[in-house]
């Protein structure tokens, strides 16, 4: 495949861009936004990312000037865009992880000459009466956040910023500017080189760690003070970024026709779920330094807190499960 093949799957993407903007002013971006509306922004970011990925891995081959200028306003717009959404999905996620825990519970050594029965009713009611409250206090943070994010999209929408990145995106539906002498270059050594980053960040985790169930190592400083997301979490992060590259470069190589393999949908959907685990826990140790909430509300959030770092954990399990599985299974 040559640069002929990028420059067409570069223009259907500009035209998936321009498509679904038109949508989403049809369609409407008031505060009661339609159903379609919100399609129309999803496909937004999805023609945005892919863009902006394409010029990251394939930027030999472009005018380098020009993808320098344009790739970090797609990115900004995709990020930008996606907020409103994460905020909205974060809350549906924590508020049904408090149903869940509020209903189950986990009790630790009783201490001696304490009833098991007398033992399980004050964990269990602390936990009921704390979720409530807690549930209460997610709910007003989180929808907070989530209407200042709709705002912003909002704002971002109408901006002369905007405006210019989709006037980028118009011209490039038509005319992509290729670097001198790109013509005939091969797509599959920069995809390949691509494809050697993602290898190389997958080898650097700890994989044999997250290969073991139950290990923990993602509870690993949940009880410090620091704001700041786990450091462990980062590396994670950083493959899920480099999968999605993966992905879109073998879709530029092949013209977007052939199917996604079973394991970089697994990889992928179980990377998703660590950064959704690892953003909720986030959200639950923040609302927990809320100053003076009662301590059944503090409680909750802590519970609240651990089971998504479990989840982060099963999240790395199942990650290296499919890596590894299809790893051995290949000759």
């Amino acid at each position: 495949m040559d640069a002929d093949a990028l420059a067409r799957y570069l223009r259907a993407q500009a035209t998936e861009f321009l498509r679904a903007l038109r949508l989403h002013r049809e369609n409407g971006a008031g505060a009661h936004a339609v159903d379609g509306s919100v399609d129309a922004a999803r496909a937004l970011r999805r023609a945005a990312r892919r863009i902006s990925g394409s010029l990251h891995t394939f930027q030999a081959l472009l005018d380098g000037d020009w993808a320098e200028d344009i790739r970090p306003e797609l990115a900004w717009l995709s990020g930008t865009l996606a907020m409103e959404h994460a905020y909205a999905s974060r809350l549906e996620r924590l508020l049904q992880a408090l149903h869940r825990l509020s209903g189950v519970s986990v009790f630790p050594d009783l201490p001696p000459g304490v009833p098991a029965q007398q033992a399980a009713g004050t964990e269990r009611g602390a936990l009921t009466v704390g979720a409530a409250k807690a549930g209460a206090l997610l709910d007003r943070q989180l929808t907070l956040a989530r209407t200042r994010a709709h705002s912003t999209a909002l704002q971002a929408l109408g901006s002369s910023r905007f405006h210019a990145v989709a006037d980028k995106v118009a011209v490039l539906a038509s005319d992509v500017p290729l670097a001198t002498g790109a013509a005939g270059a091969d797509l599959r050594p920069l995809a390949a080189a691509a494809e050697e980053r993602l290898t190389d960040a997958v080898a650097a985790l700890p994989l044999v760690t997250a290969g073991s169930p139950y290990n923990a190592e993602a509870l690993v400083h949940g009880l410090s003070a620091d704001p700041a997301p786990h450091p462990q979490d980062a590396p994670w992060h950083q493959v899920r970024l480099l999968l999605r590259l993966h992905r879109y470069a073998r879709e530029a190589v092949t013209g977007g026709d052939a199917p996604v393999g079973v394991r970089l949908l697994a990889a992928g959907e179980a990377l998703d779920r660590h950064r959704d685990a690892a953003e909720a826990a986030a959200a639950a140790a923040q609302a927990a330094r809320t100053p003076r909430i009662a301590p059944a509300t503090a409680y909750a959030l802590g519970v609240l807190h651990a089971d998504q770092r479990h989840e982060v954990e099963a999240a790395r399990y199942a990650f290296q499960h499919c890596w590894r599985k299809e790893a051995v299974g290949t000759p």
